[in-house]
């Protein structure tokens, strides 16, 4: 009888496949609801987010993180899958130093910043779209 043997690297990718099923299962039964505003108040919401946009490989838990907050807040931010899509992944090299997700992309008045780390993503769509000013 031959055994089976797996290097550890196959292993590894094994068990991150299996984790990213199990965070997109969880993710997809336990989506949370969004933010209910006017017509008006969500468009000039949209209108503001136009020029942004997430960075993101799909089963990341720290991707996932950031848009439940998206959904959580009704943020309409163009999604990037930067492992699926070479451009993008290329965009996310060239105008961000380094292929870290998830990364926000920023542009405003031709300036484009990239905001990287779920918690400070948050934090900044937070601190922008949530609190009364």
């Amino acid at each position: 009888m031959a055994a089976l043997f797996l290097d550890s690297r196959t292993v590894m990718t094994i068990i991150r496949w299996l984790l990213g099923r199990i965070i997109l299962i969880l993710d997809s039964l336990t989506t949370p609801s969004g933010i209910k505003r006017s017509k008006d108040a969500q468009a000039l919401i949209d209108q503001s987010t136009r020029n942004m946009a997430i960075y993101q490989f799909n089963a990341c838990p720290f991707c996932v993180k950031v848009r439940r907050a998206l959904k959580r807040y009704s943020l309409n931010i163009e999604l990037r899958d930067a492992k699926g899509n070479e451009t993008f992944r290329n965009e996310l090299l060239t105008q961000g130093g380094k292929i870290k997700v998830p990364c926000l992309r920023i542009e405003e008045n031709g300036v484009v910043q990239m905001m990287y780390e779920s918690d400070e993503i948050i934090n900044y769509l937070e601190n922008r779209f949530l609190i009364a000013k």
